[in-house]
């Protein structure tokens, strides 16, 4: 697992040179749920939120992500991805896409199935039926 990790992180950094692993998976988070709270996102990776903190004015300076008032509460900034934030996210999913497609050509059919149900496996949740 140390070296997959490895692998990640040396290759979000390949991908695109301004975006770090924890930038794109961020981003990734964001637009997936259509726009979040930073606490949201800190109780959702497990992260201190100073260190969501740190990492949210990175992607705001760099112009990949923008805060909008949450309509029904005033109170509330919500994080949201800017068009150019949208861009770079899609050009680093394709990049990693094909970089998988690539590294997986060789392998046979049952391996891939086989695979993809660990990984479903092991990303699912405690308690989620994938797990079980």
């Amino acid at each position: 697992m140390t070296i997959f990790a490895r692998r990640a992180r040396a290759s979000a950094g390949r991908m695109h040179p301004e975006l770090s692993l924890v930038s794109y998976t961020l981003l990734g988070h964001l637009e997936e749920q259509g726009g979040c709270r930073a606490t949201d996102l800190a109780a959702h990776y497990a992260l201190d939120k100073s260190t969501v903190s740190r990492q949210v004015a990175a992607l705001e300076r760099a112009g990949l992500i923008e805060r909008r008032l949450d309509p029904e509460d005033h109170r509330v900034q919500v994080l949201h991805l800017t068009e150019a934030g949208e861009e770079i996210l899609a050009q680093v999913t394709r990049s990693r896409r094909a970089a998988f497609r690539e590294r997986l050509a060789d392998w046979p059919e049952h391996d891939l199935v086989r695979f993809a149900a660990y990984l479903e496996r092991y990303n699912a949740g405690p308690g989620d039926s994938a797990s079980d």
